[in-house]
């Protein structure tokens, strides 16, 4: 799919528009989750990934491949990150911004020899395409969804493996990652079926992402991997791991009205890269030193409420709470949330409720 138009500079100048309110539109973001997933046995799955190795199906992920000459110079001026800097192989977390300097998007970008790949979520990247379509100007650069049924360049099955052991389990299986830095990506061969090793953001427990073109190779590798010592984790308890992991969700956790620093995802920012879209916004809030909220973990005592749950101090509004779950810790059972609150409220450390409890705020990722 070749989308390399010339646009008049007038266009480059628009905005992409900042909306703050609730709306329907192709950038729509999803709204809060509470987690309440049933799971026959809650305990041992997540205890797996903590503790040993979990496998699961990687099924929420999508691929866009950058390609053309210019396609490095203008991506850097696109994203929060430096692209420039990356070498083959090294991957780096990014945000898409308006002039504005709010959150469009986000995604992990790899630089390849001949291309660039952009992992978002799978729902979001036609409307990242849309976004993005709208600053090629005059550059050589297109953009193509990959990966998906039917998709004549390859479909992606995609496996997770998280846990202290993931590492040794897959070396079992001749497929060694203990020298795959953070972001990094690496292509091996199992079984003569092409894998690409993914090094995954690990706050928590070290996690990797196996990507292959076949669902029949993806279902061998993941039957492989369950012989060999990991056991089967359900998508409710990967999600209960990024909760504890305190990894915010763009459309849950991260909006389009929340700006960079708000988010506290220093590891998606570059301040020395050069221009891009909304860097000014970045740079004037870099040099205030400060933001009027930041996101920040939870303990909640009380009922569980629902996400997007008022918090309050004083009675005065606060913050919010955006993703909330009852998780079944090795340790007992606990409930815990991901959210903003205001930073004064921080501050004075006074007594922070919701509606039917009250909140503690926890540095993240959360203490297991």
């Amino acid at each position: 799919m070749l989308l390399f138009f010339a646009r008049t500079a007038t266009a480059l100048a628009q905005p992409v528009p900042m909306v703050d309110t609730p709306y329907s539109g192709p950038f729509a973001p999803a709204r809060h989750l509470t987690l309440m997933i049933p799971n026959p046995n809650p305990e041992s799955s997540l205890k797996g990934l903590l503790t040993r190795a979990a496998v699961a199906r990687l099924d929420s992920p999508g691929w866009l491949r950058v390609t053309g000459a210019d396609r490095v110079r203008w991506l850097n001026g696109m994203v929060t990150n430096s692209i420039q800097a990356l070498a083959p192989g090294q991957g780096c977390y990014n945000f898409f911004l308006n002039a504005q300097g709010r959150i469009q998007a986000d995604a992990t970008a790899f630089l390849l020899e001949d291309s660039i790949l952009l992992e978002t979520d799978r729902h979001r990247v036609g409307a990242l395409v849309v976004l993005l379509d709208h600053f090629i100007i005059m550059d050589d650069v297109e953009l193509a969804p990959i990966g998906q049924p039917g998709d004549p360049t390859g479909e992606r099955h995609g496996i997770l493996i998280a846990g202290p052991n993931s590492a040794s389990v897959l070396a079992h299986l001749g497929l060694p990652v203990e020298t795959l830095g953070s972001l990094e990506r690496r292509l091996a061969t199992w079984q003569d079926s092409p894998i690409e090793l993914i090094h995954a953001h690990s706050p928590l427990v070290p996690r990797y992402e196996l990507w292959l073109n076949s669902e029949t190779g993806a279902a061998s590798l993941t039957a492989a991997l369950l012989a060999t010592g990991a056991c089967k984790a359900s998508s409710a308890d990967v999600e209960q791991l990024r909760i504890l992991e305190g990894t915010p969700l763009y459309g849950t956790d991260i909006r389009d009205k929340e700006l960079p620093q708000e988010t506290d995802q220093t590891r998606a920012l570059h301040f020395a890269k050069g221009c891009y879209l909304g860097q000014e916004i970045v740079e004037r809030i870099r040099s205030r030193g400060n933001v009027h909220r930041t996101f920040s973990g939870f303990k909640l005592t009380g009922e569980l409420p629902p996400a997007g749950a008022a918090l309050t101090s004083e009675e005065k509004p606060v913050g919010e709470l955006t993703s909330v779950a009852r998780i079944n810790l090795p340790s007992g059972p606990i409930q815990l949330a991901l959210g903003y609150i205001r930073r004064e409220a921080l501050d004075r450390a006074t007594p922070i409720q919701y509606p039917g409890g009250t909140a503690t705020p926890m540095q993240l990722p959360f203490p297991i």
